[in-house]
């Protein structure tokens, strides 16, 4: 759960770009973005961005041509430049899909603002999230995730592991983090559902009000009787002090409850699916167990789930050999970034002995994702039990035939039939 792996794009106004040196591009305009044909590889259509590196030219759906960035090294350089901005509110900041259109104005916490509030906000939750935080977790996410495989095993020898696993375990993660009460996992799920993926406009306005509608009344309770979660603590040191108002706090459960659970559940049912395509690798892993956080690393930069992190330049920036002016959109195609050969030895082959660390699926710069720790422990936990205790498991249906999801979203697997 994060700034980087949680971008939430919103509509802004359509245009072209002012005049850029161009520097090396694809013979055609490449529509941005673009689903995968493998659910674990980038689109196929992006196989000319990896020629273009460092940076080319996309086209998003309305007809407006951003920057891509592809290359590593230029990625990491202008997610820390503070020329770049995440701010949602500016007319010129890029959205790839319609419908986000209304939500431009919606105040968005963290991952929609540029310092300092943003800054603000980060110190605020800093300390939730630091290793010590999340070294105190582990034994209640192991507790959830063997009472998850416990019902899964009672109920079997088959299941749907998205519904009955690698949602439940974040979302039971991220409720008992907030203090958000897990009898209203239903709501909220759907909910972020429909806020990621519409269908629609209207979808999509009308699940952001109802979270927050949500979120304001659970913040009246707990002002009323307060708790022990996050949120709990947030009131007492931030709302009730006049650090802080309820809108803000507001925007700052919906980033922390939406991206909590929704990333790492799609980190989850990706990484199992990946994992049983590869069967020498997770023999590998299933010999020595102690590979697995080297394999959730690879996997991080494997997978790539948020694959467009969205910026607007607001000043001139020279890089990789092109220009980019102020108002020019620019979209990190994480996926082709995380392959770049230059950094990466055979990046298409998944290989946890090489080193990783350096990938971007978390982010990079002021951005970098919030929650990467939890989100570590999260997959390493889940999926190092789930292989353990279930050492016969397999896919139960076609793997052509399961269902992923868009590349207009967070990716990840839309249904995952397993049995063992």
């Amino acid at each position: 759960m994060s700034e980087a792996t949680s971008e939430v794009p919103f509509e802004t106004d359509s245009g072209a770009t002012s005049g850029a040196t161009s520097g090396a591009m694809p013979q055609e305009a490449i529509a941005f973005p673009q689903d995968r044909t493998c659910p674990y590889h980038p689109p196929t259509a992006y196989e000319p961005l990896r020629g273009a590196r460092p940076l080319s030219r996309v086209t998003l759906f309305d007809g407006r041509s951003v920057w891509v960035v592809t290359g590593h090294a230029e990625a990491r350089a202008l997610l820390s430049d503070g020329r770049l901005s995440t701010d949602r509110t500016n007319a010129a900041f890029p959205t790839p899909t319609a419908r986000f259109k209304g939500l431009r104005n919606r105040r968005t916490a963290l991952l929609g603002v540029d310092d300092p509030e943003h800054n603000a906000q980060r110190r605020m939750l800093i300390p939730s999230f630091s290793l010590k935080r999340t070294a105190a977790l582990r034994p209640r996410i192991r507790e959830t995730v063997d009472r998850l495989i416990d019902s899964m095993v009672a109920r079997g020898p088959e299941a749907e592991l998205v519904s009955a696993f690698a949602l439940p375990v974040p979302s039971m993660v991220i409720c008992a983090l907030l203090g958000v009460p897990y009898e209203d996992h239903e709501f909220f799920e759907g909910q972020s559902r429909r806020l990621l993926r519409g269908p629609g406009p209207a979808d999509v306005e009308d699940a952001r009000r109802r979270l927050d509608s949500y979120l304001e009344a659970l913040i009246r309770r707990k002002r009323a009787d307060p708790g022990d979660g996050l949120l709990d603590e947030l009131i007492a040191t931030h709302l009730e002090t006049g650090g802080t108002d309820v809108e803000e706090l507001v925007a700052l459960a919906v980033i922390l409850l939406v991206a909590g659970h929704e990333t790492t559940a799609n980190m989850i049912s990706l990484g199992t699916f990946t994992l049983l395509r590869h069967p020498e690798r997770l023999a590998e892993l299933r010999a020595d167990p102690s590979l697995m956080s080297e394999a959730v690393e690879e996997l991080m930069r494997f997978l790539s789930i948020a694959d467009g992190m969205l910026r607007v330049a607001t000043a001139e920036i020279e890089v990789g050999g092109v220009t980019i002016h102020p108002d020019d959109g620019v979209v990190f195609a994480t996926s082709v970034i995380n392959r770049d050969d230059t950094v990466f030895k055979e990046p298409d082959a998944l290989d946890w002995h090489r080193p990783t660390r350096h990938h971007l699926a978390f982010g990079f710069g002021i951005h970098q994702c919030l929650g990467q720790n939890l989100a570590r422990a999260e997959m390493e936990i889940a999926l190092g039990a789930l292989f353990e205790r279930l050492p016969r498991l397999r896919l139960a249906a076609d793997p052509d035939r399961i269902p992923f999801k868009p590349g207009d979203t967070i990716q990840g697997m839309v249904e995952l039939p397993v049995a063992w």
